[in-house]
């Protein structure tokens, strides 16, 4: 309890200015980074030859996905015991509720979509050992079923697969549109927030001075 009592109170350091703590940050733009490349490496894996460089692509994929999987659930877990900032974006109306939405969006899809690829490598190869840099990760238990119920399981898992993918795309843009239109349009701190060289487009406050979020009626400066 000490620790996550310490923990909170560096975070609030961070918070207090607005931005969300360097743990925060780091699980964000790691987990973009990860996210963008597994999108490329599955559209590259995708357009390969069958063979064993595609085999080995897939085994890529796999741990990638599992090492996205690992941090996701930390991220979760550090933001359930250390809450964000409250910023400029938080005022009331439909945004903040879509902005909170698309939010828990994320974590289901950056959750849901390494267990379903999971899910089809267990199906697909039971027998073919699965690991995450080097340490063994086991497959889930459902290598003893009929062959036919595997390769029904493995393509229903890959049609899931693939319309979360489309779906987080579309999630990145609409996510990055609004970024962008906090920061070059509303002028707040809503993308200052969570870019660590990045300053808000608006007079800054005075050193010291508690952050306060903007009324709900006052308009962007």
């Amino acid at each position: 309890m000490n620790v996550i009592a310490r923990l909170r109170g560096w975070a609030r350091g961070h918070t207090r200015a607005g931005r969300y703590s360097p743990v925060g940050q780091t699980f964000h733009w790691g987990l973009a980074g990860l996210v963008f490349l597994q999108l490329w490496w599955g559209w590259r894996m995708g357009r390969m030859p069958v063979g064993a460089d595609k085999l080995d692509a897939y085994q890529v994929h796999a741990q990638l996905g599992l090492l996205t999987l690992i941090l996701m659930l930390l991220r979760m877990t550090w933001r359930a015991f250390i809450p964000g900032p409250i910023n400029d974006a938080d005022r009331q109306g439909w945004r903040t509720v879509a902005a909170h939405i698309g939010h828990y969006l994320f974590y289901f899809l950056l959750v849901a979509l390494p267990i379903s690829g999971w899910m089809m490598w267990s199906a697909m190869a039971p027998k073919q050992p699965l690991s995450i840099f080097g340490l063994p990760w086991p497959h889930l238990p459902i290598g003893d079923l009929a062959a036919e119920t595997r390769w029904t399981l493995m393509r229903s898992m890959q049609a899931l697969h693939f319309w979360l993918v489309v779906i987080l795309v579309g999630l990145i843009v609409v996510h990055a549109g609004a970024a962008l239109q906090h920061h070059f349009i509303d002028r707040d701190d809503a993308f200052a927030a969570m870019a660590p060289l990045v300053e808000p487009l608006q007079p800054k406050r005075p050193e010291g001075t508690p952050h306060t979020p903007l009324k709900p009626d006052a308009p962007p400066s």
